[in-house]
């Protein structure tokens, strides 16, 4: 059963509920209600409110965003998943129950991901995909992601400072002004704000992209339209030899190397990754036979 709310800006859009495969998950959608939507999946440690609300304010000028929570995590009942496909066998079930029968993907860092975990369990539901700061299985530096994860949140909080910044972005002027920019704008929603992410969540997110990364390469030559790549030169959590290796990996792919980035890229580079987007989002669905690889 679903509920179904919806507003003008993402700061303001309510949050909705849907239930499916046991649980129910929280989810928010902006945009105009047409076409095939843009599904968000979002980044480890994570609920809805951590979305940047300028890029999806961006995005949903021109599509329809659906940004979905996973199973235990902020608002969503249940337990939190520790493997990626788990998380994407969720997210079949959500956009089902949803009734959505064709999609887009945007996954960010762990959410991308899960959007390649959704294209490898339900290839005919995807249509193009955007994968940000993240990886594919066996991907460079995954396996200690966890480690470098946790001394950055240490380092972090020992100094009075939040995580995102030492995690996410550069210690170069334009980094530090770019993180305080960011987090000034996820503080613009004030009222019905996701459940905060717990430790449990963070424990079994971190489990979920450390066995992603100790998997051998799979074969993700399923995503035969062009994927676009966005990743920061200087991603400390999600090495950018990881867009190396995807675009190695997929038979077309469109990659942009943010610089003066980190695992923060879509934050900082916002409305260049915007207008990157819509202009991929825009173009015609490959065929299977479109074998061309661009970067």
């Amino acid at each position: 059963m679903r509920e179904q709310r919806t507003a003008q800006r993402w700061a303001d859009v309510s949050t909705s509920t849907v239930s499916a495969a046991g649980a129910r998950f929280v989810y928010r959608e902006l945009g105009p209600q047409t076409g095939v939507p843009l599904v968000a999946l979002t980044h480890l440690g994570a609920n809805l409110d951590d979305w940047d609300p300028r890029v999806m304010d961006g995005l949903a000028e021109e599509r329809h965003v659906i940004a979905i929570g996973y199973r235990g995590v902020g608002g969503s009942t249940g337990q939190a998943q520790s493997s990626i496909d788990a998380m994407a066998a969720d997210a079949v079930a959500v956009l089902d129950a949803l009734g959505h029968e064709r999609v887009d993907l945007f996954g960010q860092s762990m959410g991308g991901m899960v959007a390649q975990a959704v294209v490898a369990r339900a290839p005919h539901l995807v249509d193009r995909v955007v994968l940000a700061s993240s990886g594919p299985t066996g991907g460079t530096g995954l396996t200690r992601l966890p480690r470098v994860m946790v001394a950055g949140t240490l380092r972090a909080l020992l100094a009075r400072r939040d995580p995102k910044e030492v995690l996410f972005f550069t210690r170069t002027p334009t980094g530090r002004a770019a993180a305080k920019a960011y987090l000034s704008r996820l503080e613009e929603r004030t009222t019905d704000r996701d459940a905060a992410v717990t430790l449990a969540v963070l424990r079994a997110q971190l489990r979920a992209v450390r066995r992603w990364g100790a998997l051998p390469a799979h074969d993700i030559s399923v995503l035969t339209g062009t994927v676009l790549v966005v990743h920061g030169d200087s991603d400390v959590l999600v090495p950018p030899a990881d867009a190396d290796e995807l675009a190695g990996r997929l038979p077309s792919t469109d990659v942009h190397i943010l610089p003066d980035a980190g695992h923060g890229a879509v934050a900082q580079h916002g409305r260049q990754v915007v207008a990157t987007m819509l202009d991929h989002l825009r173009r015609p669905t490959a065929t299977p036979h479109h074998q061309e690889k661009t970067s």
